[in-house]
């Protein structure tokens, strides 16, 4: 990808707040992690919807990369790391993880937003204008959703407000109870073997499923390398080996180039594999 392609990723992404790249990873690539997830025998997604989860509300540990290699190779995968780098600079690491499995029929929590106007902890009422603080960090949380299955308006899955991480005001109730009914929310086309990358901020969630086939989606939730949501970690593997980059993403929270290098060969401060 040349470096008009990559500015054109960087004006979508600050422009949307969500950057969908479509089929990332090979049909064999996909078929791999696919039936490295049959391998671990879950029980019905109507039991539980998420699977392999690490840090968060899960406490610490290692989750899916467990599971085998391939789930390790998207840690910094070549297409997300240099979208990454553009959000959340030269230091990050992963904060927490988790699978999504869904059948037909089921649907999964609100639309919601971590950061901005519309968090939980930003108290700001309907109506009024939310005011955001000029040192504040409301973007340091970014998600790499995998599709290992076509997802999109025909199928549901992911679905967010384009923009809205920039929104001076609280999501109307409206909106809320009934996304489905909102022209503003939109549900990109998402190919097995593609990758979505959507910050915290924007207002986002999981439409209803309504396909004949299983909804299967990794996340990878990144953040800026101070920061952490919990005091859970996502643990290295014990049985798969890392590589030096895929165990720097698996750090403690640190001020970035003081104690954590630069993840990038041509970065300030000592180098990563």
């Amino acid at each position: 990808m040349d470096a008009s392609d990559r500015e054109l990723q960087q004006y979508l992404f600050d422009l949307q707040g969500y950057l969908a790249i479509q089929n990332v990873l090979k049909p064999a690539e996909v078929a791999e992690l696919n039936r490295l997830i049959d391998a671990q025998q879950l029980p019905s997604p109507r039991e539980s919807i998420r699977f392999g989860s690490a840090a968060g509300k899960h406490g610490p540990d290692h989750g899916f990369l467990n599971w085998g290699e391939p789930f390790c190779r998207l840690l910094d995968h070549e297409a997300i790391m240099p979208i990454l780098r553009l959000r959340l600079g030269d230091c990050f690491r992963l904060d927490r993880l988790y699978g999504i499995r869904m059948h037909k029929g089921q649907t999964m929590g609100s639309m919601h937003a971590d950061y901005g106007a519309s968090a939980l902890n930003s108290f700001a009422r309907p109506g009024e204008r939310f005011h955001f603080a000029p040192s504040g960090i409301y973007e340091g949380f970014v998600v790499a959703a995998w599709s290992l299955a076509d997802a999109g308006p025909a199928h549901g899955g992911f679905w967010c407000i384009p923009g809205s991480h920039k929104s001076n005001f609280k999501l109307p109730r409206q909106i809320h109870e009934a996304p489905e009914k909102a022209s503003c929310v939109v549900i990109p086309e998402i190919p097995a073997g593609s990758v979505v990358l959507f910050t915290e901020a924007v207002m986002h969630g999981t439409a209803p499923w309504g396909a004949d086939h299983e909804r299967r989606t990794l996340l990878y939730k990144y953040c800026v390398s101070h920061m952490a949501w919990s005091q859970a970690r996502v643990l290295a593997p014990p049985d798969v080996p890392l590589t030096p980059r895929q165990h720097a993403l698996l750090t403690e929270p640190a001020d970035p180039h003081t104690f954590v290098p630069s993840l990038f060969s041509d970065g300030p401060g000592v180098k990563r594999a």
